[in-house]
Formats: structure tokens, sequence, C-alpha cells
């Protein structure tokens, strides 16, 4: 198990590349987003929302992503986020460099990664 610190610090430089490759196949709200990192990483990450939603805000300014209200009968509203091609070019940096980043910590500890 990762110490907290390092932890943290590599949740926090995944978590743009994590958001962005959620919402580049359709459209998706926070709560969504929140689950499907923490069903698709298999519980090792989790984003609470004090930390998500304003990441969420943060990429909406920088225009990677675009969110948009949807109400639907008998549910709360919800903001659908959704990648803009400003945001399809980042995602696409963020992948390349996470790619290497991964293959050279793989050529120093000798781990594979899938």
């Amino acid at each position: 198990m990762a110490s907290p610190i390092l932890e943290r610090e590599l949740k926090k430089g995944s978590a743009e590349l994590l958001i962005l490759s959620l919402v580049e196949d359709r459209p998706r709200h926070g709560y969504e987003i929140g689950q499907l990192i923490e069903l698709r990483s298999r519980g090792a990450l989790r984003f609470n929302v004090a930390s998500l939603y304003p990441l969420l805000y943060r990429l909406e300014k920088r225009g990677w992503i675009r969110g948009r209200w949807v109400e639907k009968a008998g549910q709360r509203r919800r903001r659908y986020y959704r990648l803009t091609p400003a945001g399809r070019k980042v995602h696409a940096a963020q992948r390349d460099g996470w790619r290497e980043f991964v293959e050279a910590i793989s050529l120093i500890t000798g781990i594979q990664h899938a």
C-alpha cells in the first residue's frame, strides 16, 4: 500500500486524465464520474465531492469540458459534462504523457504494466 502522501500526489497528478477519459465517449454527471473512477479502479481510487466538483468546475473554466444542466422527471437536476475539442487535444497529450511516464517507471522498477 502506498503512503498517504504518495497516494494523494498520484491521485492529484492523474485526476484530470481520469475525468477527461470518462467523458470522452459520452456526457456524464459528476456523481457518475466519481462512481466510475471507484468501480474501474476496483476501489483503489475514490474522489469525494469536496475534491471532484471543484476539479470539474476548473476543467470547465479551462474550456476542456462543457457542462449542461439536465432535468428528468422524478429526479434531481444534474449537470452533465462532455469533452470539448480543446479537451480532446489536452486528453490526447495527457494520455501520451502518462503512457511515457508508466513506461519509464517500468524500465526502472521491472514492473510490467497492463
